[in-house]
């Protein structure tokens, strides 16, 4: 296998197949260059591949006169909070998100303690193409392992909610950490909260008991967890902890849409402000904000596109479907721990049970699926669904989203896997599963 993804948000590959030390070496001397040799905030997630990577990175960033706060194992949001904590030049996280085991990345945060934008990405990869420029013996950098006590990020999470409240209640939750980066910092949250916590997963070795990506069919542990716990929540963290999918009290999958609904219900019924989500995301959390008479925005799919927005509209919540909440006030980055505290506050407000509160919360169906497709062919596929597709109103510019009264589709070019995403959603079960299925036949045909 030979995968090699290069784009504005940072590198992807399969290790041993694409991803090389030597390559890996360049592209952080290339940010090193970039940032001009300043202060980096460097962390990873749990995988196995991540040390010998980080070895690679410090090379890079070293020879291009870089300061190096190693954090070791840390999540992807705990690496955009400490950028903007010790004010640095930039940050860098080793981390493939919800790929298989034998991938692995690098994200680069800018001095906002967010992802790349455009115009970043791409000065990045310009100087990548040109070369990195590398300092002379007595001009190389320093690496300062820190290790990462996340007392920062608990602070900024903290400041938020109702600690002493949700102490009180002593929730007993089930965390599925899988093995990732979460872990060093999930477990101690919800303890610290007061809550009788069941790890599963603890270590952050990388070694996942079940596939990356936190949906469904990969929890079905997780879910019988809560049941036999009687638990009042499940929560499922990705690899590198920036998104979050729930199980309520009953054993039910809420999901990764619901995160952000579940969170934006609660934010928007203490404070209104405008919410942005990504052109990919379910109405529901559409229909929330119009709920507490607040503005609503969609922006292109990727989490910078939502970053970007964010600022321009000065949100005051923000994410995407894939359960990734934003909290600005934390930093502009997705953060499962964010996304834990709120529904933990939120049940403390409502008294009431996750699943009641659930309940109460406009329901769609979601159904997402995919087909490999080289990125050229991509415009193929949304001609054809745009052609078959008359009446409904189209929205182009990222990817196709074609909109009717009552339901929607969207085909779009994954920004991180050689793959177009295929999403449709409806009022029930039946009529989404049917138009998404349609949408991937005509998709196949027209990239055959």
């Amino acid at each position: 296998m030979t995968e090699r993804i290069l784009s504005i948000s940072g590198l992807r590959g399969v290790v041993g197949g694409g991803l090389d030390p030597e390559y890996v070496t360049r592209f952080a001397a290339s940010l090193g260059t970039m940032l001009g040799g300043g202060a980096i905030v460097l962390s990873r997630d749990g995988r196995s591949t991540g040390e010998m990577l980080t070895h690679a990175v410090l090379a890079g960033l070293m020879a291009t006169g870089c300061r190096v706060i190693d954090l070791g194992i840390a999540s992807t949001p705990t690496c955009g909070v400490m950028v903007t904590a010790l004010q640095a030049a930039g940050g860098l996280q080793l981390t493939a998100s919800h790929n298989p085991i034998e991938w692995n990345g690098l994200k680069p945060f800018s001095p906002r303690g967010s992802v790349f934008d455009k115009a970043l990405g791409e000065k990045l990869l310009s100087v990548l193409e040109s070369g990195p420029v590398y300092r002379p013996w007595n001009g190389l950098g320093s690496v300062e392992s820190v290790g990462t006590d996340n007392s920062e990020h608990l602070q900024r999470v903290y400041k938020l909610v109702d600690v002493a409240a949700i102490r009180q209640r002593r929730f007993k939750v089930v965390l599925d950490c899988n093995h990732g980066s979460g872990s060093v910092l999930g477990p101690r949250m919800l303890r610290e909260l007061g809550c009788d916590v069941v790890v599963m997963g603890e270590s952050p070795d990388g070694q996942f008991e079940h596939p990356a990506e936190p949906l469904k069919e990969n929890l079905t542990t997780l879910i019988s967890a809560v049941v036999a716990n009687g638990a009042d929540v499940g929560f499922a963290q990705d690899p590198d902890a920036d998104r979050l999918a729930i199980v309520d009290n009953t054993g039910r999958y809420i999901g990764e849409e619901l995160t952000l609904g579940v969170c934006a219900d609660h934010v928007l019924s203490r404070q209104q402000g405008p919410v942005v989500v990504n052109g990919s995301t379910s109405r529901v959390t559409a229909d929330i904000a119009a709920k507490y008479g607040c503005p609503f925005h969609r922006s292109h799919v990727g989490e910078a596109n939502v970053v970007s927005k964010m600022i321009d509209v000065q949100a005051l919540l923000g994410g995407e479907g894939n359960g990734g909440v934003i909290e600005p006030r934390v930093g502009f980055v997705r953060d499962s721990f964010v996304s834990m505290a709120y529904v933990l506050d939120g049940l403390v407000s409502r008294q009431t049970t996750l699943a009641d509160w659930v309940d109460t919360l406009p329901r769609y169906t979601i159904v997402k699926d995919k087909l490999h497709c080289p990125r050229e062919r991509v415009d193929r596929a949304c001609a054809a669904l745009r052609s078959a597709y008359g009446t409904a109103t189209a929205t182009a510019g990222d990817g196709l989203r074609l909109d009717w009264p009552d339901r929607w589709v969207q085909v779009r070019a994954s920004n991180t896997e050689p793959i177009i995403r295929v999403i449709a959603e409806a009022p029930n079960p039946e009529t989404a599963n049917e138009l998404c299925a349609e949408a991937v036949e005509l998709a196949k045909l027209a990239v055959a």
